[in-house]
């Protein structure tokens, strides 16, 4: 029931918007009245959380997943944090753990003294086969955390580089991919259906099959994109279908998986992002375990609500539900379909299409889905229901039900409507999501080629304009900014692969993928602004004439949050004028930018990198290759501008616009 239903109090029967069908209301509603409506049928009740009598038969539980093939204090830092967060799970919370090297060992918790079962690091062991070589249950590797803390807290402690010899030019011999077949199938045979996360840290790339990402012969390098494109990555399909075939069964079995990378090279995140991206999961990517990125953004995955519980739901189940009018043509999120099928289902797929059901092994308030839909039949229809209801495990020991009604208005007058109620800035992210989603399917060109024909025929259909005459064309304001989002989508990161590694990319789809509107559109067109000695912050253009020689400029990519100070300045504080008491006042300005950039920090995960740099430094290059090159080499730009002067060749947003209204007015695409 919802607040769209209607209610025929003396019949004593509700109206579904849905399906139209008149049904009794419960006996609990017998008295119901207009004057007197139950909650979920009040107007400002369009999303409603049910609390469900059906108990969680086990509370959730952690699988901790540790690489030993690391140095010292890689993983002395590593321990401290891993330490620190087992006070921040549920005293209940069942927990297990799996370290890794060459070898797998599987840690037995319940032991008076200190166990573990090895297996080869070289093997895919099944279900089976475990069972057959642990002399105990599955469930016995699990045990409650305040019964087996001090003992979980002193294995951690003592856990010591993986003892196997590293020759000379060859990499350590690292059992990933084993480790993580081990952990899914545990949890799959002892508590397949419940809430579980497999935590794994990774501090370099599997080198052993299966899973392999490079061989353990450092001559070979790790496959770059060149590698990808041209199919020369020897071991990138295999490893892809390997962990495809792990992260399909841990979603099945409701179990989530977080991968944390804490290594300078690449530790294969592009072979296991589906680990991640179909279970809900968490992709982390840092130097190492011993910077604060990783620490502080670890510690944030445990943060808990004001009656503390964990900011967390386990076995979440998504269905969309609609009125005649419409059909679901597909979710782009951290989900895997549920495959059911229903008479509200499109042709046109989507994302993750042909169902309206998806599974989310874990669901936090931070992730976000976008649900696309088609107009099945508009005859006479002013508009559409849609409800979506989200079964999850909670944190708290319950089964809970949230459901969501929403009533949208359909336009049956052309495309006036359509363009006073246009959301440039959702419609921005949700081209940004089916581009990235593309991306991972189709070659970088085509997506790039498919953005453009899109953006193009948008600005045919609701620009004003001449035909033939690009200088008539405008654009409404509901329709202004789009273009230019649709640029900085063109050259961000999440499409131009140059210069990342593919691992790099993947940690930046994943985020991008679950991220709201707001943080999505300052990954896609990041924030700029700029203080002066003379007045207050103001926010200015991407742009490179937005650096002058007496600004300092902050850039927030979410990302990464830079300072950079202009050559004025940087002169300044090399001389060290803030260091003496007549300049105090400059002190207090360089103070400020870093003010700001840490309530940036507060709540952002993962925790953005943080660059201070000046005109002229190496780090500079951070904010250039994310402005509008407006004063490039080739822009003609005068010899006395005070502008920054950008090296790159690509076409500035004003030649963008040009080309693009010329395309616009020709009505040829």
């Amino acid at each position: 029931m919802n607040p769209y239903c209607q209610i025929d109090p003396r019949s004593r029967v509700w109206i579904c918007p849905f399906c139209n069908s008149r049904n009794t209301l419960p006996n609990h509603y017998l008295n119901v009245t207009t004057e007197n409506l139950p909650l979920e049928l009040q107007a400002e009740s369009s999303s409603i959380e049910y609390i469900l009598t059906r108990p969680v038969q086990h509370p959730p539980i952690f699988l901790f997943v540790i690489d030993l093939c690391q140095d010292e204090d890689n993983l002395e830092a590593l321990k401290e944090t891993l330490i620190i967060s087992l006070s921040l799970l549920p005293p209940n919370a069942l927990v297990g753990l799996i370290t890794y090297g060459t070898m797998v060992s599987l840690h037995d918790l319940n032991s008076p003294f200190p166990k573990s079962f090895v297996f080869r690091g070289n093997r895919d062991y099944t279900i089976s086969q475990l069972d057959e070589l642990l002399s105990k249950k599955f469930t016995n590797f699990f045990s409650i955390l305040q019964n087996v803390e001090f003992q979980l807290t002193s294995i951690i402690e003592n856990l010591q580089k993986d003892p196997w010899p590293v020759e000379s030019g060859k990499r350590a011999l690292r059992s990933t991919g084993a480790a993580l077949s081990i952990s899914v199938s545990l949890l799959e045979a002892a508590f397949k259906g419940f809430g579980a996360r497999i935590l794994l840290f990774s501090a370099g790339p599997g080198t052993l099959n299966p899973g392999m990402i490079v061989t353990n012969e450092l001559k070979e390098p790790i496959r770059s994109h060149n590698d990808v494109d041209k199919d020369t990555a020897k071991h990138y399909k295999k490893a892809i279908k390997f962990y495809d075939a792990l992260a399909d069964r841990a979603a099945d079995s409701g179990h989530a998986v977080d991968i944390f990378a804490g290594c300078y090279d690449q530790v294969g995140l592009s072979e296991m992002q589906s680990l991640s991206n179909k279970t809900g999961g968490v992709l982390l990517l840092s130097d190492a375990f011993t910077t604060s990125i990783f620490k502080q953004s670890f510690l944030r995955l445990f943060s808990k609500d004001e009656e503390g519980y964990l900011l967390m739901g386990f076995k979440a189940q998504f269905d969309v539900k609609t009125s005649k009018e419409l059909k679901v043509s597909g979710l782009v999120g951290h989900t895997s379909s549920n495959k059911v099928t229903g008479s509200n289902i499109a042709d046109a797929e989507i994302g993750i299409g042909n169902t309206n059901s998806w599974k989310m092994s874990a669901i936090s308030p931070n992730h976000t889905y976008a649900v696309f839909f088609e107009i099945a039949n508009q005859v006479n229809a002013k508009q559409a229901f849609i409800q979506f209801l989200t079964h999850y495990q909670h944190a708290s020991g319950t089964y809970r039900v949230k459901v969501t009604t929403l009533v949208n208005p359909l336009s049956s007058v052309g495309q006036l409507d359509i363009a006073n109620s246009f959301d440039q800035e959702a419609a921005g992210v949700l081209m940004s999501r089916i581009a990235v989603y593309k991306a991972e399917q189709d070659d970088s060109a085509d997506v790039m080629r498919w953005i453009d024909r899109m953006l193009i025929k948008v600005c045919t259909k609701f620009g004003d304009y001449l035909k033939d005459d690009p200088n008539s064309f405008r654009l409404s304001p509901t329709f202004s900014l789009y273009p230019q989002f649709m640029f900085y989508l063109r050259r961000s990161q999440f499409l131009q692969v140059f210069n990342n590694s593919p691992d790099e990319t993947a940690f930046y789809r994943h985020v991008l993928t679950r991220e709201d509107t707001i943080n999505s559109l300052i990954m896609i067109q990041p924030t700029l602004t700029s203080f002066s000695m003379e007045g207050e912050p103001e926010p200015v253009l991407l742009d490179s004439i937005s650096i002058q020689p007496d600004r300092i400029l902050l850039l927030d990519t979410f990302f990464h949050i830079l300072i950079y100070h202009g050559e004025t300045i940087a002169a300044w504080r090399n001389a060290g004028y803030q260091d003496q008491e007549e300049y105090a006042s400059f002190k207090e300005f360089l103070e400020e930018p870093k003010k700001e950039a840490a309530e940036l920090l507060v709540d952002r995960f993962p925790l953005p990198r943080f660059i201070d740099t000046e005109e002229g430094g190496s780090q500079a290059r951070f904010l250039y290759s994310r402005l509008n090159p407006s004063t490039s080499y080739n822009s003609g730009m005068t010899m006395g501008s005070q502008s920054a002067v950008v090296l790159t060749d690509d076409v500035n947003l004003q030649t963008f616009m040009e080309h693009l209204q010329k395309l616009a007015v020709s009505g040829n695409n």
